[in-house]
């Protein structure tokens, strides 16, 4: 038996459902605001580049991502839905956002705490020196 292909594209116009589906399923619930569907679909809409990955045709992954197309790009969402974990997904989400921004931006993000470790094992580089204020509301 062979596994679907997984098929990855842009989609500015993603439907919040849909993300907020991939949220819970990949276990990213518990940080986002997956109960207050305006604001996730303002995530989506402010967002500079939605990059999806689909296996027949339905949503298992996303990488949402703010960037200025020049120099920088920050990762906001990585999620990979529970059920499609383990098939190189999210690294096809990073190679995916990282060719669509281009050679002259550098990628950074925030780790959740449970996906630390798949970061490491993907080889991507840590930084020392950042910062953060964490929301307030």
């Amino acid at each position: 038996m062979s596994v679907p292909a997984i098929a990855y594209g842009i989609e500015p116009d993603l439907d919040a459902a849909e993300f907020r589906r991939v949220l819970i399923e990949s276990g990213l619930a518990v940080r986002r605001p997956i109960d207050d569907p305006s604001r996730l679909a303002r995530m989506l809409a402010q967002a500079d580049l939605v990059v999806t990955a689909r296996r027949d045709g339905d949503l298992v992954g996303i990488a949402r991502t703010l960037t200025d197309f020049a120099f920088c790009a920050y990762l906001s969402d990585l999620a990979v839905s529970r059920s499609a974990q383990g098939l190189r997904i999210g690294r096809g989400l990073i190679a995916a956002t990282r060719a669509a921004v281009g050679p002259q931006v550098s990628l950074l993000l925030t780790a959740a705490p449970g996906a630390v470790t798949f970061y490491d094992q993907i080889g991507m580089p840590r930084v020392a020196d950042a910062f953060r204020y964490d929301r307030e509301a």
